[in-house]
């Protein structure tokens, strides 16, 4: 069975590196609560909460910058007792200076279970609407035809992902945005401009029995672009009593990240993290905040879940 799992995965991996193999600049949105939310960045896990739980996140990034990335989702998904389906949806806007992304996905999952572990296939589609507001710039050119039409298009979006986990620890690949979509926009010839990228997402994940008290869990999210340096998220969060979570992480060549969870009750569960910059917007930066909210309903109801808490 191991040697199966294995091929599985090792070709799926091949599949979405030769897929990506084209990545330009990196464009997806930055999440630092990212593995208590995986449903941004693999569609595999659709479902895998195994209850129905509504999760909102908001971040603005380089706060005192002007135009810098602010973005807020809302997601639900759901994976009902006994089913090997999940499905979800989730919506989304993702602001950067003038332009800006407002989408709508949809999410289905279709897992395999083994006697302690499963492995779960995701794919994802919807649609974004994309505006670049030019006509907002102040130019020193009056009637600069490159300034003058304002970009409003909508494109369709799709992904891929895999996920293998057990008990205690999991891992992932995904593409969340296969398709490299492109807009028109008018000048004193017709052009055309890149809207969205091509990007892999590589994550695993360990659940460390520290005592009765704390359970620790490392995580490392690698994110591949062409273009840009391939960027590693290195963190470390630990959980008292179930209770309360803090955790630490490391983004190369951006930042340290500070962390705190708080599972207030059995269905509701607060985050927020800050994001001290290390990069050269330092000097301009007073870091990043977001904030994480998600409520889990009939969860009393359902059997044990896998690792409910943690990813």
């Amino acid at each position: 069975m191991k040697q199966i799992l294995s091929i599985i995965l090792s070709a799926c991996c091949l599949g979405l590196l030769l897929i990506c193999q084209q990545l330009q600049a990196q464009q997806e949105p930055i999440y630092s609560q990212y593995m208590f939310n995986m449903l941004q960045i693999n569609p595999a896990y659709a479902g895998n909460r195994a209850t129905s739980n509504v999760t909102a996140l908001y971040r603005k990034q380089w706060v005192s910058v002007e135009g810098a990335p602010t973005t807020a989702t809302i997601s639900w998904d759901k994976r009902k007792t006994g089913s090997n389906i999940g499905y979800g949806v989730q919506l989304y806007n993702d602001r950067l200076g003038i332009e800006s992304n407002t989408g709508l996905q949809a999410f289905y999952s279709y897992r395999i279970p083994f006697k302690s572990s499963f492995l779960s296939f995701g794919v994802n589609g919807g649609v974004v609407n994309y505006r670049a507001d030019f006509s907002q710039l102040s130019t020193t050119m009056t009637s600069d035809p490159l300034f003058q039409d304002d970009i409003k298009s909508w494109l369709p979006t799709a992904g891929v992902g895999v996920l293998y986990a057990t008990e205690h620890w999991y891992a992932g690949i995904s593409a969340p945005a296969l398709l490299k979509s492109k807009t028109s926009y008018n000048l004193p010839s017709k052009s055309t401009a890149g809207i969205f990228n091509q990007h892999l997402f590589l994550t695993t994940g360990y659940i460390y029995q520290a005592s009765e008290a704390i359970k620790l869990k490392p995580s490392i999210l690698i994110k591949a672009a062409n273009g840009s340096p391939i960027q590693y998220d290195l963190n470390l969060n630990a959980w008292l009593l179930d209770v309360v979570g803090i955790g630490a992480s490391y983004r190369t060549g951006d930042s340290f990240v500070g962390m705190v969870e708080l599972q207030i009750s059995p269905i509701f569960r607060l985050g927020y993290a800050y994001d001290y910059t290390t990069s050269n917007l330092k000097t301009f930066s007073n870091g990043t905040h977001e904030l994480m909210l998600r409520y889990e309903f009939g969860i009393e109801s359902e059997k044990k879940l896998l690792s409910p808490r943690y990813y």
